[in-house]
């Protein structure tokens, strides 16, 4: 428990409350101006009524919201239209678990994939801290992929798998968010999606998709992997929080892949992340999963439709903070200073690198001294990199919190670099 990844979010949520006044650049909140409590009450009415409409009796639909509900979910037929529908993700409700957050999800799937310490997960790195902190508690040993200012590369990965197997490891899964990446912002291209999935079946490795952030970016989004995917080797990570609202808490992943038990019977892989799930948090919250089931099915399973002026609101955010950047650091100052950053087409993150120690020390005299937070990239970076760069966040601020932000941020940069 003295692990550093499990106390990062801690201190920055300390640093936060301790300096209320800073503008922050830290939160990966959807903004608030978008919801309405109101809508709250309609989303549930309207999945109250589709039981109605499907034939349940009254005391059936008080029990689907008042009672604990199936392990693996009970909103499954229509998260698997929505797939349909908005993703070309074709599967069963039965290869479909509902669970607590994105984050129970990897739990769950990590979990089940590692069986002994010569298994060891893959990650693209920086990742998200997340899925560092599920190996963390679960003693799993994370093999890290280095990622450049292109993304990740395939020869690293398979230079990665080639490492693991001389050391008598078996790699059992590559974790990765191919869409606007936790930090970097990064996004996989069409190619790479192609040739990952086909390495994958090459080396007999599973790929764990997670994709919080695809429907909240404008244009069209690339296909998923999973919606690729021919032989099965994509389970895929899903979350309403960015796309409905986080204080549902409900997310789920998609695991179509066979498993054959002792006793010789088989079914999807689902079913044992449900068994491990029953032992976890027993079902999700049955509340939560009708009101997100009502919103699923007002906007008629199609969350892209639901969330285009979101995603035009976070693309312009992400739009402003570039230009800002750009315009108090042109190009000969922010070389004189050594800082560069990239320019994601969508998403909620930015990396920006620095020509100092960008740590918890640094944060706190930036919080404290120039009235602006930010995270350490450090705090993604399983391979003990990342000391001198940070991540933006763009999604839960106000253009003139942006506009604001920025000035104090280079403020800070200036004189930490002097």
């Amino acid at each position: 428990m003295s692990d550093p990844v499990l106390d990062a979010m801690n201190f920055l949520n300390e640093i936060t409350l301790r300096y209320p006044a800073a503008i922050s650049f830290a939160p990966g909140r959807p903004y608030d101006g978008f919801f309405e409590t109101e809508e709250v009450i309609a989303h549930l009415r309207r999945y109250l009524d589709h039981l109605s409409d499907q034939g349940a009796s009254p005391a059936q639909v008080r029990t689907a919201v008042y009672q604990y509900g199936p392990t693996a979910g009970q909103i499954r037929e229509i998260i698997a239209d929505s797939l349909r529908r908005d993703e070309g993700i074709d599967v069963p409700a039965e290869s479909i678990v509902v669970t607590v957050g994105a984050q129970e999800a990897m739990m769950l799937v990590v979990r089940a994939l590692i069986r002994d310490p010569r298994d060891v997960l893959l990650v693209s790195t920086p990742c998200y801290v997340g899925i560092t902190g599920v190996a963390r508690l679960l003693d799993v040993t994370l093999s890290p992929v280095p990622e450049t200012a292109e993304g990740f590369s395939l020869a690293a990965i398979e230079a990665t798998i080639r490492a693991e197997r001389a050391a008598g490891h078996r790699p059992r899964a590559f974790y990765l968010v191919p869409d606007h990446a936790n930090p970097s912002g990064s996004t996989l291209s069409a190619p790479d999606r192609t040739a990952l999935l086909n390495l994958a079946a090459r080396e007999d490795l599973l790929i764990l998709e997670d994709t919080p952030y695809r429907l909240v970016s404008p244009g069209k989004p690339i296909p998923t992997l999973k919606a690729l995917d021919r032989h099965r080797r994509v389970v895929h990570l899903g979350s309403y929080s960015k796309t409905l609202f986080p204080g549902a808490r409900v997310g789920f992943a998609v695991a179509d892949q066979e498993v054959v038990g002792d006793d010789g019977r088989s079914g999807p892989l689902a079913g044992e992340l449900s068994k491990i799930k029953s032992m976890v948090t027993v079902n999700t919250s049955s509340l939560s999963q009708a009101v997100v089931a009502g919103a699923l099915l007002a906007a008629g399973g199609r969350i892209s439709e639901l969330n285009a002026k979101a995603a035009g609101h976070y693309g312009d955010a992400m739009r402003r903070v570039l230009d800002r950047l750009a315009e108090r650091l042109p190009e000969e100052r922010r070389a004189a200073l050594g800082v560069r950053w990239n320019e994601p087409s969508g998403g909620f993150f930015l990396s920006l690198a620095v020509g100092f120690e960008a740590d918890d020390a640094a944060l706190t005299r930036s919080a404290e001294e120039f009235g602006v937070i930010w995270t350490p990239m450090r705090y993604f970076h399983p391979d003990d990199g990342g000391r001198r760069a940070l991540r933006l966040s763009v999604s839960y601020l106000s253009p003139e919190e942006i506009d604001g932000g920025i000035d104090r941020l280079v403020a800070f940069i200036e004189a930490e670099s002097h």
